[in-house]
Order: structure tokens, then sequence, then C-alpha cells
């Protein structure tokens, strides 16, 4: 039994209650679904059911609280909360709601806030049915070892069809639905019963008691400008209050708790935190990357000798350049990308220069959303025009000394005399299909040096492919011209499948026989042809005509794969010539191609910043 104190607004000013509560009325959950499924409009009718939020608060995905989340329809940032329901045994419960993203960019934070709960409300589309992130999120939570309750959602579309996608849940994910839940999220029909099943089909947490020594889960953390890093944390033993020294097990901080709370949705301080509760302290850690998800916090003194299972570092796996469009904005695009760090730990960033773009960073990134997402936010909150580079990924090297090392940026290629062999990182695949588009998709899979390695019928309409892919053929395109094929029908979800030996080698760009470092990058040996005239043809149409012809090329080492000329501007010479021998002529031309050759000798390619754009995103459009 524990005793809590809650803070709830009315009347104008917040009004302390205390309760008794054990651990039988403690519900921790999440709720799991594709996107754009109903999970958030699911979750603000749990928040207006359980009167967590008032009628005047409440709106439209409230737990989303970036313009982007909103735009997207997805979830970016996870968002607990804390909910009171009186449950028809008359019996009041507390309900602890993970709101977990959704894309496969941030699956371990998933995997971490599944490790807070002991159940999972699995939300389907009637209409669209089991999809690819459905898919995946249903083996994190089995992973888990979570209680998995299905909700079909969207019942009210003319489209839905109950009795297929519950077939489609039972055959493919292995979940009974012998007693399926019903509702429309957006009308609130149906969803008094999901409250009443999470009381009854999820377990209450287990503990080895409040008097053991404290063990919490850290599942996220956020950066206040005023009280330095507040992290949230799940309780799994002992008792957590402020006046506590504690201790994080991974990264070996040590600071004192200053404060303890729950989130009703907003922080909300209490007395404690106990054992199967949820809430966030706030210590003396002023540096985020200090906090590691996953960790596990404990007390100073007479603390766990045991850490939670599952922690480990999360690393960058996509790397591009961000460069300034002005030279006069770098330091508000680094003080942008400070920013940013401040609260998202799993990106990361340091300074570099380009000869052609100046001065700039390279930057780490958990995916390709999580990159698109960093950038945007950089134009958006902070109005910066920037260029990115090419996303590339990080290759693995085996020296012929015995030496192994990790690249990420093609600027710091060996040479490759010096190298044994080159591994890059390869995926496991689930495409979801039409069976009219699997043609097209396949042939799309082996394109990018993928292989499909086996498909399932899912229904008489659909097909789940099971394929390898290498990560950096799909950081380009593959995602739009997945969708393209398939009418936007298709989707797809991926996790690592550790790294495999590849021909890649390192490709360059050279002006006028000048290396550009900006556009080098690392592409197989097989591709590379097709590559490199495809990036010779942009750059010759975009760069303006100099006094001189200027070649473009694409070189592998020493050897030329494409070339592409960019014409010369050409003055009329002839034109004071009124008549004589045609030696005249022959001599006033040769004068002017001895001219044009000093010229390209010394002469510099002046390459404008537009430039530069239009050959990048030609490159991301291929």
């Amino acid at each position: 039994m524990f005793l809590g104190r809650t803070l709830l607004g009315g009347g104008g000013r917040d009004l302390i209650y205390y309760h008794f509560m054990t651990l039988e009325t403690v519900r921790n959950f999440c709720i799991i679904a594709h996107v754009d499924h109903g999970k958030t409009t699911l979750s603000d009718r749990i928040l207006e059911l359980t009167n967590a939020i008032s009628a005047r608060e409440l709106k439209e995905q409230t737990l989303d609280a970036m313009d982007l989340e909103r735009e997207r329809g997805i979830t970016i940032k996870s968002h607990p909360v804390s909910m009171h329901y009186t449950a028809k045994d008359g019996k009041t419960y507390l309900f602890n709601l993970l709101d977990t993203p959704g894309h496969v960019d941030f699956a371990y934070e998933v995997s971490r806030s599944m490790g807070a709960c002991e159940g999972a409300l699995l939300v389907v589309d009637a209409a669209q049915g089991v999809e690819a992130q459905t898919v995946a999120n249903t083996y994190f939570a089995q992973d888990a070892k979570l209680e998995i309750v299905p909700v079909l959602n969207k019942v009210d579309l003319p489209g839905a069809n109950v009795a297929e996608v519950s077939r489609e849940i039972e055959d493919i994910l292995a979940i009974p639905m012998d007693d399926p839940l019903l509702v429309s999220a957006k009308t609130g029909a149906g969803c008094p019963a999901v409250l009443e099943a999470i009381v009854r089909r999820i377990p209450p947490p287990t503990t080895r008691g409040v008097d053991a020594p404290l063990r919490a889960l850290v599942f996220d953390s956020v950066f206040d400008e005023f009280r330095g890093v507040i992290t949230y944390v799940r309780v799994m033993d002992g008792t957590l209050k402020a006046g506590q020294g504690v201790t994080f097990m991974g990264s070996h901080v040590s600071t004192t708790v200053h404060e303890v709370g729950i989130f009703s949705p907003n922080k909300k301080p209490v007395d404690r935190l106990e054992a199967g509760q949820v809430g966030y302290i706030v210590g003396t850690v002023k540096d985020p990357s200090e906090i590691k998800i996953g960790d596990t916090v404990t007390t100073s003194r007479l603390g766990a000798t045991e850490p939670l299972p599952g922690f480990h570092d999360i690393h960058p796996t996509v790397f591009c350049g961000i460069y300034p469009m002005s030279t006069d904005e770098f330091p508000k695009v680094a003080a942008g990308l400070e920013k940013l760090h401040l609260n998202d730990s799993a990106f990361t960033f340091h300074h570099e220069s380009s000869l052609a773009l100046g001065f700039g960073f390279r930057c780490g990134f958990l995916g390709l959303l999580h990159m698109e997402i960093v950038q945007e936010r950089l134009r958006r909150e902070f109005g910066l025009d920037i260029i990115s580079t090419s996303p590339g990924v990080v290759y693995r090297l085996k020296m012929k000394s015995g030496e192994e090392r990790e690249l990420d940026n093609p600027l710091q290629m060996p040479d490759p005399s010096a190298l044994e062999t080159i591994s890059e990182p390869i995926l496991t695949a689930r495409i979801i299909t039409p069976s009219e588009s699997i043609g097209d998709v396949m042939r799309i899979v082996i394109d990018r040096r993928g292989t499909v390695e086996g498909t399932e019928t899912m229904d008489a309409r659909r097909v789940m492919l099971h394929c390898k892919l290498p990560l950096n053929e799909i950081l380009i395109d593959f995602h739009d011209t997945l969708k393209s094929v398939s009418h936007g029908y298709a989707s797809m979800d991926y996790e690592p499948a550790g790294y495999q030996v590849s021909d890649i080698v390192k490709m360059d760009i050279l002006l006028n026989s000048e290396t550009v470092d900006a556009f080098a990058t690392m592409v197989h040996r097989d591709k590379a042809r097709a590559r490199g005239i495809q990036m010779c043809k942009a750059l010759a149409e975009t760069i303006p005509p100099h006094q001189f012809k200027i070649p473009v090329q694409a070189a592998i080492g020493k050897e030329i794969i494409a070339r592409e000329d960019i014409r010369p501007f050409r003055k009329d010479v002839l034109a004071k010539l009124y008549g004589g021998d045609v030696t005249r002529k022959m001599k006033v031309l040769e004068k002017q191609k001895r001219g044009k050759a000093r010229m390209k000798e010394f002469g510099h390619v002046n390459v404008p910043q537009s430039a530069f754009i239009a050959v990048l995103k030609g490159t991301i459009k291929e």
C-alpha cells in the first residue's frame, strides 16, 4: 500500500488530496498502432473519460505537443500521463499511460517504454487492417511479455470490415479475438469498454516490495532551462522521494533528488513514488547526455547491485552534413543544434568544414525520419535556411593491419590499398503490399541490392514480403518509390540485421580536375557508374558557363567513370575581320584557343549555392 499526493486543477486553484492505493489497483499500459490508425485519438478519449483533463483544456491530439506531430499524424516524443478511473466494481484504479513513438527510428525508446508497462492496447484500423508497423510493434510487445488487448478502431467507417480484420489479427499476430473491442475513437463509441478491459485484462505490477532496494527504469528525459534534466521513470522496486541521493547505474552519474512527481497530464509534485508507479524526478543533472534511456536508478547508499535488463547505449545510424546557406548564420545554426540536442540526446553533431560549403556540422541521427524532423525543426523553430548533404550510413572497415574502425564520413576514407574489407549495415524488412503490386515491389527490392526471402499471404488482397536490404539503399527515395508503385497502399517496417561485407567504394566528383569534397559519397561498385552519370548531369545543368570549358567528372580513385562538360562562353573574335586570307582568321582563332587553355589552367570554378541545392535534392530524388 502506498500513499500518494495528487494535484488536480479545479475552481481556479489546485486541490490537494491523499489517497491510499494498492498495487492491485494500478495498471501500467501503452498504446501501439500503425501510423494514422487512431492511437493518439484514443488517448484523447481515455483522458476525457477519466477526467484527467478538463473539457476546456481538451483538444485533438492532446498528447502531441509539437506542430510536426499534429501535421504528420505521428508521435515523436513520449508523453506519459497518470489518471484515476472508477470501475464498475466500485474500485478506483490508477492508470499510467505511456504514449510511445511508433516509428522504427525510435524502436529502442519504444522497447524501454514497453519495459515500464504490463500491458498494451493494440489499435488496428478496421478499414485498413494489419499493417507493417502493427506487426513490428506487436513483436516488441510480445518480446516484453506484455498482455496485448486488441482494439478495432474506426468501426463506424463505411469500409470497415470487422470480421476480416479480426481474422488477420488471429492469423498473423496469433492474438485471440474472442472478445474484440469495437470502438470509434473519433466519436467515443465503445471507448468506455476499453477502460473496463484495461482493468480486467491487464495485470497489476509485480515488485520485490517497497522496502527492497530502489530500482527505477529510465524511459525518457527532457531538458528544462531552469531545472536541468527531468528524468521520466517507472519505479520497479523500492521507494523514490525527494532528498534521496541516487545513482544512474549505467552512466555512473550521481545526484540528489529535489522533486518527484506524476503526470496528470502536466507535471504534478507528489510526496513519493513507490513500486509500480510512473513519474519523474528532478535532480542536479544539467547535461542531458548523462541520462541514458533504459538506465536503472538506485539509491547511492545501500542501493541495488543488479540493474534492470535491456539497457544499452544507442548510437546514430544515419549521418549527413548540415551547412548554413549564408556564413553569417553559422552561429545561429550552432545554437539551434545545441538546443535540439538538449531534448534529444540521441541526436549528435560536431564541427566540420568543406571547401565548397564552408563551415558546418556533421550530424548523426537514429534514422531518416529522425533526420527529417531535426532539419524541419531547424527551419521552423529557428528560422534557419540550411543545406544538407546526402545521407550516409556507418561502415565498418577492416584494415590489413588487423585494425577495425568505423566510417561515417566519406572524407575520412583511408587509402584503399590498406583496406581488407568494408562491411555495410543490413536490414530485415517486412513489406505489406496489395497482391497486384507484388511484382513491382519485388523489382524495387532487387534493384536496391535486396533479396526477397519469403512471402506470406495475409488475405485475398494483400501479401507480406520478408526481405533483406542494405540500409544505404533505402536512404534516398525507397519509401516514395514503394508508395508510387503500390498506389499508396504498401507499408514497410524494418529492423537492424547486422553487417555484411560488400564491395563499397568512395566516389569523388571533380570540377575542372579539382575534387569537390561536398559531393563525395560511398556507393556500391555496381551502382557507381549510374550514380556518377546522374550527379555529373545534374551539375552540368546547374553550374553556369564560364569563359572556359569545365569538365565535370565522377571518379573512383584514379579511374574516371563518368563525364559531362559545361560549355564555355564564346566571344566572336572574327566579327572585326572583314576580309583577307583565311590564315588571318586561323591565327585569331588559335590565339583565342591558347587564351582559353591558359584560363582553364589558372581559372577557378565558381559553384553557386543553388547548384549545390539542386544537385543534393536531385541525388535524393534519384
